[in-house]
């Protein structure tokens, strides 16, 4: 991809920036998820699938708010 198709202002270093906060978003959103599962007073201290498919939704969410905020902090 050329720099002419990525726009101006937009970098390699930029890229991998955002890769790296997207990832840890995620894993932030799914340690903290099945951490409020576990720990959580009144609910079943059991993870089951139901909290691993939510933990993994919940980081998707949190790893997506967090790049399209450095996307939108960039412009």
């Amino acid at each position: 991809m050329s720099e002419q198709e990525r726009g101006p202002g937009r970098g390699r270093a930029e890229d991998v920036r955002r890769r790296w906060v997207g990832g840890g978003a995620f894993v932030v959103g799914l340690v903290g998820a099945l951490a409020f599962f576990a720990f959580f007073p009144g609910l079943p201290h059991v993870i089951d699938w139901g909290a691993v498919l939510v933990a993994l939704g919940v980081g998707g969410l949190m790893r997506w708010g967090c790049v399209a905020w450095l996307g939108r902090r960039g412009r």
